[in-house]
């Protein structure tokens, strides 16, 4: 909808507050708020924390008295009880004048009601304003509430000429620090790590968010949140001292039927005798996560983009050469053009001395 300058303004403000929560609030979404009266900004918040207040509680907690103001806020307030109370109701008991929101939320349980409420109360509602801009704090958010499926982001690492590792399988490190570095910031937005079990044979990663790497990006949080380990393991072969299964956060082992010792797995077969996944993305939209990254080698990144499940692609092409014996990006066995698979880039930019190309599949 139009709204004024002023409006926009403090619109962008709150969702600028929003982004302070990238890293934290999963399963929740990433909101901000503002609250203005008479001109003046009297109240900021953002919600910092699954299980703590929402941004909208911790702005009127800023503001002190709010009755009379307009607030603003990224995302349709709450109206049903969860780990904390209703915001809609906390507006109401505030006795604020009016509510301009970025975007109706999603979930069921919400999806209108929120807004209802406040106008059953006698608050002016407005919106929504800057629509793309709120949409896209919360994009796994929004599909896991529209389709019961995660965000699916697929992270992946290559020479100029398209390799990713050498025929014997080392692959460490064919990007730079910088690149690394970068990474941790996509690991630390994800709820979920998929990796494959040859990636754990080969390079016995940790799959953790190290906090060193996130500098000021941590949004003066204490502690970052470790995202869920996943390892697609189809028939058990999880070594039992691989370092991914003695790192901070959960570890969830998924195979096509075999079992694991020492670790949480599920069986999720598929008729090809490997792990179903589809299936996965459905098991993971169910423990709430909202965007999940894919760090594999080239068979399991592969099979995810073959079978459609791929919202976006994060490539890392180093300056450098692997050679016509390397292994390519990802195992996608076409052989005809008219397999191919075409991509849009949504940005370019240099990350130290690589490059990071984000794309996403055409539709």
């Amino acid at each position: 909808m139009s709204m004024n300058t002023t409006d926009q303004i403090h619109m962008a403000r709150a969702v600028q507050l929003a982004r302070c929560g990238r890293y934290t609030t999963s399963p929740n979404p990433r909101v901000g708020c503002v609250i203005e009266r008479d001109g003046v900004v009297i109240g900021e918040g953002w919600h910092q924390w699954a299980g703590e207040g929402h941004a909208e509680v911790n702005a009127l907690a800023a503001a002190g008295d709010a009755s009379g103001a307009t607030v603003y806020v990224t995302l349709e307030p709450c109206s049903h009880q969860g780990l904390t109370g209703p915001c809609a109701e906390a507006l109401v008991n505030a006795n604020v004048a009016k509510v301009i929101y970025g975007m109706e939320d999603p979930n069921p349980k919400v999806a209108g009601r929120g807004l209802q409420f406040l106008r059953d109360a006698g608050i002016a509602v407005e919106g929504p304003l800057l629509e793309a801009q709120c949409q896209q704090l919360n994009p796994g958010f929004c599909k896991r509430m529209t389709s019961d499926l995660p965000r699916v982001a697929v992270k992946l690492a290559m020479s100029i000429d398209g390799r990713t590792a050498m025929a014997s399988g080392e692959s460490q490190w064919i990007t730079g620090p910088a690149a690394r570095a970068d990474v941790q910031k996509l690991r630390a937005s994800s709820c979920a790590i998929v990796t494959g079990i040859g990636t754990v044979l080969q390079d016995d990663p940790a799959m953790t968010v190290r906090d060193n790497d996130l500098g000021a990006l941590r949004a003066g949080q204490q502690h970052i949140r470790q995202p869920l380990k996943v390892v697609v393991d189809s028939a058990g072969k999880l070594p039992v001292d691989a370092t991914i299964r003695n790192q901070p956060g959960e570890l969830l082992v998924v195979t096509a039927g075999a079992s694991v010792s020492d670790a949480e797995s599920i069986a999720l077969p598929a008729d090809s005798g490997q792990v179903d996944l589809l299936a996965l993305l459905q098991e993971l939209a169910r423990r709430q996560c909202n965007e999940v990254l894919v760090e594999a080698g080239a068979e399991l990144a592969g099979a995810f983009v073959e079978a459609g499940l791929v919202d976006q692609l994060v490539i890392y092409q180093a300056p450098t050469l692997l050679g016509s014996s390397a292994l390519p990006l990802l195992n996608l066995p076409f052989e005809k053009m008219a397999e191919q698979l075409q991509l849009t880039i949504t940005d370019t930019r240099t990350v130290g001395d690589d490059i990071r190309i984000t794309a996403v599949p055409k539709m």
